[in-house]
């Protein structure tokens, strides 16, 4: 498979630093780096003719072309041609479907292609600009949003070779995207609570605001403006001192907490649907 290139963002830098006056040892520890890959890409810049600071507006595209297949190429390569990132927008809705897995089959039709790191900041470059999905700001520790995963997993008992499918219960910092997932027997009361309480202790502590999906085991009865919740649930958030916000019924999108599942891909395999 051919070498990944470095992101854009580590070769100006490398640029940057060398044009400080930097050795390429101490620009190798600040950019986390090997000292001959300091060398090569140096190396690669001076025979392009680049040097820093970059020409104004130089795109991404442009600078991997003059570092990699010299000042002369004018037409980008179909090696380095981008995937559809609409495409690829539409196939990360799908259950069990990770950006990770998009990368790899993107990778096998492409083989000198972008690299996973460029990879995944084309698309977050491309989605920043092509969707109209409002971003709020998180504040760290306040909210930790909870939900049961899309998908389930088969989980067989060694005595009777039974197969019975197990939930998924994720609880997600929205401020850092920090994750606890474990697997349940069911989304009963006893299981989603206890869910709670030992991603608490994973976590370290409790937020200032839990913000549940509208299912049965949480809120008794789901209402767009005053959703009433379950007793126990209630008497949780009591006991924690948390105020709880279910998701407004009716108008949900995928759950963050889905989101998560599906881009760190651990949850299942490429769906065909």
């Amino acid at each position: 498979m051919p070498k990944e290139h470095l992101p854009v963002r580590k070769i100006r830098e490398v640029l940057r630093l060398k044009n400080e006056g930097l050795s390429n040892r101490a620009i190798a520890r600040v950019c986390k780096v090997s000292n001959s890959t300091v060398g090569e890409y140096l190396e690669k810049a001076n025979q392009a003719g680049l040097s820093w600071p970059l020409p104004e507006g130089m795109e991404e595209e442009t600078l991997y072309q003059k570092l990699f297949l010299g000042k002369g190429t004018s037409s980008q390569p179909v090696a380095l041609r981008a995937p559809d990132w609409e495409e690829v927008h539409r196939e990360l809705s799908k259950r069990g479907v990770s950006l990770r897995l998009l990368w790899q089959e993107y990778r096998e039709k492409n083989p000198d292609g972008y690299g996973k790191t460029q990879f995944g900041e084309h698309y977050q470059r491309w989605n920043q600009t092509h969707t109209n999905t409002m971003r709020l700001p998180h504040k760290g520790g306040e909210e930790m949003e909870v939900d049961y995963a899309g998908m389930t997993l088969p989980i067989t008992n060694p005595e009777t070779g039974e197969i019975s499918q197990a939930q998924v219960f994720v609880a997600v910092l929205p401020a850092s995207s920090y994750t606890y997932a474990e697997i349940q027997p069911s989304q009963e009361l006893i299981h989603w609570l206890g869910g709670h309480v030992r991603g608490f202790e994973f976590f370290g502590g409790v937020p200032k605001i839990l913000r549940p999906d509208n299912l049965k085991s949480g809120v008794k009865t789901p209402n767009r403006y005053e959703p009433e919740l379950n007793p126990s649930y209630q008497e949780l958030a009591e006991h924690y001192q948390i105020a709880v916000l279910p998701a407004r019924a009716q108008t949900k999108r995928q759950s963050p907490c889905r989101e998560q599942c599906a881009e760190c891909g651990t949850l299942g395999t490429r769906s065909a649907a």
